[in-house]
């Protein structure tokens, strides 16, 4: 078991944290502008993939999308991190955020004056990617700065909502506003939205990066966060973890699949299969306020890791829609317990300097994880049945969890009292 930061007899919560937001009215601002916006983005990457279908018919075309951007993150993401880590986070912030709201204005621009080019969405598309690689480190950063140490697995919680809000609520709303308003409202929606994060990126501190004596002014290097990372076996493993669940137990590109061969269903049922892992990891926020009183963060990610992979091996092998449904939210709940411990460890055992630097490399394996599995689990169905790859790779992923545990031990003992990279 992991052990608590608390006395015992001390009643723990059930419901998320909301100290964080209590605590600090500069994070309650940030936190709200963020959720506003990240539903906003949500809308418009519904109402932009309807909208390149709609003219070109072709589902290929709608692929393309998650390639635009895809490539500004992974190339952006390092650099953004190197960015945030030499300018002033508070900035950069509202920089990144004001391209956000632009480009939001240049899509409601074009539906006012007619323009239906598909070139123009991948480009918007791959500009708001870049702008989010941007973004993402500098307002992560920020965070540690907001509030003190033993409030980040809180804060970090409440954040998990967010971004799990934004994917189930996004996509709804947008599908609604294109059905009865159209393309046009939509993306007027998302640019009012951006106003929130604007207003929130505004209303904060300048927050410079902390730095050594004598490199003020210096370019941060993102050689140099690569070779910080290379010496810090702690904070590898937050990494190493992920890539196991994201690379070799990541379903989702078999739902399409195993909708119509296991469950007899059609794209609805897809549809539920999708938001099943996301609904989970909503509920693992609201329901999050335990999480406060794990102080062993190592073991708590080893758990939740090794929790996913199982859940996901037992959804490889049911043949019940809602068992199968059941086994997906169990998933999405564990990835939300290791996305908090291993954000958490990332802000508080990484001096400042660098914690743009360490966002960025996570913002890549966010980004390129789930595609890679994407292609495996494909790749494997393909040579042998969606059975064997989602049920192989979630005793997969238990055993090269198992296997980096043995290798690092030093990991499972981490203490958040004494953080340690």
């Amino acid at each position: 078991m992991t052990e608590t930061t608390e006395p015992p007899g001390r009643r723990t919560p059930i419901f998320a944290d909301l100290t964080p937001l209590r605590l600090s009215p500069d994070y309650r601002r940030l936190w709200f502008g963020n959720t506003v916006s990240w539903i906003g983005q949500g809308m418009t990457s519904l109402a932009v993939s309807l909208q390149v279908y709609d003219i070109t018919g072709s589902a290929f075309s709608v692929g393309l999308i998650g390639f635009c951007s895809l490539v500004p993150l992974v190339v952006f993401g390092l650099y953004g991190g190197a960015v945030a880590d030499t300018f002033d986070r508070r900035r950069l912030g509202l920089f990144s955020a004001a391209g956000s709201f632009l480009l939001s204005v240049v899509l409601v621009a074009a539906t006012v004056v007619g323009v239906e080019r598909v070139g123009l969405l991948y480009a918007v598309v791959a500009l708001q990617a870049v702008c989010f690689a941007l973004n993402a480190p500098a307002r992560s950063s920020m965070i540690a700065r907001l509030l003190p140490a033993e409030q980040l697995p809180a804060a970090n919680a409440l954040n998990s909502i967010t971004t799990t809000t934004g994917m189930l609520v996004g996509p709804m709303l947008g599908g609604l506003i294109v059905g009865w308003w159209g393309y046009r409202s939509a993306y007027t929606v998302d640019a009012v939205c951006f106003t929130a994060s604007l207003y929130a990126m505004w209303r904060l501190p300048s927050m410079l990066p902390d730095r050594k004596e004598g490199e003020t002014g210096k370019r941060a290097s993102v050689l140099d966060g690569l070779r910080f990372l290379g010496t810090r076996p702690n904070l590898r493993m937050t990494f190493f973890t992920d890539l196991c669940a994201m690379v070799l137990a990541h379903p989702r590109a078999l739902f399409p699949v195993v909708a119509v061969l296991w469950y007899g269903g059609d794209a609805r049922t897809t549809g539920m299969l999708v938001a099943a892992p996301a609904l989970g990891a909503l509920l693992g926020g609201v329901f999050s306020g335990w999480l406060g009183r794990i102080r062993r963060h190592g073991l708590a990610i080893l758990l939740a890791v090794g929790s996913w992979g199982v859940a996901i091996a037992v959804f490889g092998l049911t043949r019940n829609l809602w068992l199968g449904l059941l086994f997906l939210a169990l998933a999405g709940c564990a990835d939300t317990v290791s996305m908090v411990f291993r954000n958490t460890m990332l802000q508080a055992a990484v001096p400042d300097e660098m914690r743009g630097r360490l966002q960025g490399v996570f913002i890549v394996v966010v980004a390129g994880g789930p595609r890679l599995g994407d292609f495996l689990a494909g790749s494997v169905a393909d040579l042998a049945t969606p059975a064997v790859a989602v049920t192989g790779g979630g005793v997969l992923c238990v055993t090269g969890v198992a296997l980096l545990a043995l290798k690092w031990r030093a990991f499972a003992r981490y203490d958040a009292r004494d953080p340690q990279p």
